[in-house]
């Protein structure tokens, strides 16, 4: 077996006994966001992580999304150990390798779509052409290719968590973090939402939902539910067709 073929199967995410530690000096001060959790995550899965208000589940994303670092315990990337990486380093990870869909869209708001979603590749060094290509095929992947001069302030929240996405994909990550993506949106934006995601699962790619509504969770292929900083349940769903 060549390296290339065995760091092909290896999990894209393993996260080993971690935990997050919050609070003061002495056990009786502190507050256990996430406490002994380990987790696998293949490549090409489509996972929901779901639990109540102050369960972890958040914690849990910043870590999977390299936003923070665990108390203890490790955390690995497509094999790399991102446990106790620098802060620039963790932002290079972050640039490279994920791409992030928020509730609260993060767009930007006196630029174009096409403008929003070239952003992250700006800072990976592209030229403006091909920035440009990327970003028009992403907006065009999820509908938007009519849409592409239009600011934040010109679309719907669904148009504008639409361009989240493109600008998520564009970049080619190797995993997908959609953090309650449909949280600000009416029922049928959300639904449309949810159909770009099934079909960027069906694609190959990797995502990871938080969310806490399982309606929503049902979606996904995986359902982990965590409560009190631990994985209280993780099993594989039948998402209806």
């Amino acid at each position: 077996m060549g390296v290339g073929q065995g760091h092909r199967n290896l999990p894209l995410i393993q996260v080993e006994d971690v935990t997050k530690v919050y609070g003061g000096r002495g056990r009786e001060n502190e507050v256990r966001a996430l406490d002994g959790v380990s987790l696998s995550i293949g490549r090409g899965e489509w996972v929901a992580v779901i639990g109540k208000s102050g369960s972890g589940k958040s914690t849990l994303m910043n870590l999977l999304g390299c936003l923070d670092t665990p108390s203890s315990g490790n955390y690995r990337l497509e094999g790399q150990d991102v446990s106790s990486l620098s802060d620039a380093q963790l932002s290079h990870i972050r640039n490279q390798k994920i791409g992030f869909v928020f509730q609260g869209y993060n767009l930007i708001p006196g630029i174009s779509a096409l403008e929003n979603v070239e952003m992250p590749l700006f800072y990976r060094g592209l030229s403006r052409p091909l920035r440009q290509e990327r970003a028009r095929e992403a907006l065009i992947n999820v509908g938007l290719g009519d849409r592409l001069s239009h600011t934040p302030a010109q679309m719907s929240g669904g148009q504008q968590q639409r361009v989240a996405i493109a600008r998520a994909i564009c970049q080619d990550p190797a995993i997908i973090l959609a953090d309650e993506p449909t949280g600000n949106l009416d029922t049928g934006s959300g639904r449309e939402v949810m159909a770009i995601l099934k079909r960027l699962s069906t694609q190959g790619r990797t995502l990871v939902l938080i969310t806490h509504d399982l309606e929503i969770a049902k979606n996904a292929g995986r359902i982990i539910r965590i409560a009190d900083g631990k994985i209280s349940s993780d099993y594989v769903n039948m998402p209806a067709s």
